[in-house]
């Protein structure tokens, strides 16, 4: 609302309060808006500021490490939490056009599920991510052969990574993938969109980094992230995120053009 008053936008106004994969939700939505034509330019993205009781929620569940977070390691313990923001401003191809601008990316698809199996723990077979990587690959129009990378969740959490790795490689056995978490924490309501934005970057240079944490293979996790820069070949990205409630979300973002 202080956004809308602050530059006097008149459309629809929504916070999406969907826990950790808020952000990718927000994305997704405003991209159904413009599909739509509900409206013509929207400001998205997502917020979230580290705070006592977020952290001591989150100790009493017993999934942070109190080292550096190490996503997909055999060795690792849980989480670090972080605080940040980023904003994506989408615009209709048609606006576009009429200011002559170049797009730095595109949102191509966008999936949502919900798992429906516990409170804080995703399904031990990843049903609900698995719809919405399908829903958001068929939205797409993009074959997976053209799927540069995957900027998984990648918490550090035990399951999370667990269901996360099987996942991954029964639907993108060839993909590259990496968890942007061990660079900022997961920062929970702000992570989709900090995600997507690293996304769109990614695209932008053809290279993803490596997974940081990450040095020791998992024999329960059948794939494993980049351990390095890694040049990346494709005309999209997958985003995706989990979060408590069983949600799913998963973003497919379409190179710019030159």
């Amino acid at each position: 609302s202080n956004i809308a008053r602050e530059y006097r936008l008149n459309g629809p106004c929504q916070t999406i309060v969907n826990a950790c994969s808020s952000g990718t939700d927000a994305v997704g939505i405003a991209a159904s808006w413009l599909r739509s034509g509900l409206c013509d330019i929207v400001i998205a993205g997502g917020a979230d500021e580290l705070g006592r009781v977020t952290y001591n929620g989150f100790t009493s569940l017993m999934i942070t490490d109190e080292s550096f977070v190490k996503p997909f390691d055999r060795n690792r313990k849980g989480l670090n939490l972080g605080e940040g923001a980023a904003i994506l401003v989408l615009e209709s191809e048609a606006v576009r056009k009429e200011r002559a601008v170049r797009a730095r990316a595109f949102v191509l698809g966008y999936g949502s599920a919900c798992d429906a199996h516990h409170l804080t723990a995703p399904h031990p077979e990843g049903d609900g991510l698995k719809r919405a990587l399908d829903e958001a690959i068929a939205t797409s129009g993009v074959s997976q052969d053209e799927i540069a990378f995957v900027n998984a969740h990648g918490t550090g959490t035990p399951d999370n990574d667990r269901v996360e790795s099987r996942v991954l490689s029964e639907k993108l056995p060839k993909t590259p993938f990496l968890s942007t978490k061990g660079y900022t924490g997961h920062t929970l309501g702000a992570a989709g969109a900090i995600e997507a934005a690293f996304s769109v970057a990614c695209l932008e240079e053809m290279r993803i980094p490596a997974n940081i944490g990450f040095s020791e293979a998992d024999p329960e996790l059948p794939a494993t992230p980049v351990r390095m820069v890694t040049e990346v070949h494709g005309r999209a990205a997958l985003s995706e995120s989990l979060a408590f409630g069983g949600n799913n979300a998963v973003l497919v973002l379409g190179k710019g053009e030159l």
